[in-house]
């Protein structure tokens, strides 16, 4: 399927990185954007376009013609709320009114499993799990994710909710369950985009993994069929890190660091995320 044109925000970003290409090749044309001057090298048919997500005028412009947004524009981690507001709730509100203006199909967003955070991961949570915020950053992905919904069910503007649990190199024990590898990460915006139907839908974005702690099937409509396994990385993990303490939050919740730290307090801080963004 070939769609004329795309927009992808958070392209400067390590998940952004790996997206840009395939989407480059979905479309006539990818507008991507973010807030850095300059990208980097274009893949044919991309065009890069500065611009603060927290500004409907400046997001607005980039949306005239396109088929579809795939939003991964946000602050990445636990903040104060007021710097939060900005890009992760007000951004959010500005890509669905413009998606909305324009005519817009249809929006991909870069949700979290931090919506859910603080359920139990013993609990095997669906996709129908009810909200339950770790942090203000999880507040906005529940935030977006009930905007999706009323846009859909008010606007017919369709929306895929992807509850991404950890996109990054697994070096902890909750990774072994958490892991959403690149090339699956890649699949799972795939079969978001090129899904005939989807209204508005939540998924979760996770390999498969032999302790996912998660429940996709509700959302096996999307097609959705992950293909790593984080289990490859057992015995190393596992020998490294050692016994856990069973009584730590960050241990017992979806949510790991983000369960356990105060409000507005970095979560990442207490993650050794490496920064392994794909160069052109």
């Amino acid at each position: 399927m070939k769609l004329k044109k795309l927009v992808l925000t958070g392209a400067a970003g390590r998940l952004g990185s790996y997206l840009r290409e395939p989407l480059a090749a979905m479309c006539d044309e990818l507008v991507s954007t973010d807030l850095v001057d300059d990208i980097g090298t274009l893949y044919a048919g991309e065009r890069y376009a500065k611009a603060d997500l927290a500004s409907y005028d400046q997001i607005f412009p980039l949306l005239e013609g396109a088929d579809m947004v795939i939003h991964f524009g946000a602050i990445v981690d636990e903040k104060p709320f007021e710097e939060l507001l900005g890009p992760n709730f007000i951004g959010s509100y500005n890509i669905w009114e413009a998606a909305h203006q324009h005519g817009v199909r249809r929006v991909v967003y870069a949700s979290s499993i931090h919506a859910v955070g603080m359920h139990k991961k013993a609990d095997f949570i669906g996709i129908d799990a009810p909200h339950k915020p770790d942090t203000f950053y999880g507040l906005a992905k529940c935030f977006t994710e009930d905007l999706g919904s009323m846009y859909w069910d008010k606007r017919q503007l369709e929306s895929v909710h992807l509850r991404i649990l950890s996109a990054a190199q697994v070096n902890n024990s909750r990774a072994l369950g958490s892991w959403l590898s690149y090339d699956d990460l890649i699949q799972l915006v795939t079969r978001a985009i090129d899904t005939p139907s989807v209204g508005f839908a939540v998924i979760y974005g996770v390999s498969n993994n032999d302790r996912c702690p998660v429940d996709n099937a509700k959302a096996s409509f999307l097609g959705y069929r992950p293909k790593d396994n984080a289990e490859e990385f057992a015995e190393k993990v596992l020998a490294e890190e050692g016994p856990v303490d069973i009584t730590d939050p960050g241990q017992m919740c979806h949510g790991g660091p983000f369960a356990k730290v105060d409000l507005g307090q970095s979560g990442l801080a207490q993650m050794n995320v490496v920064d392994d963004k794909k160069t052109t």
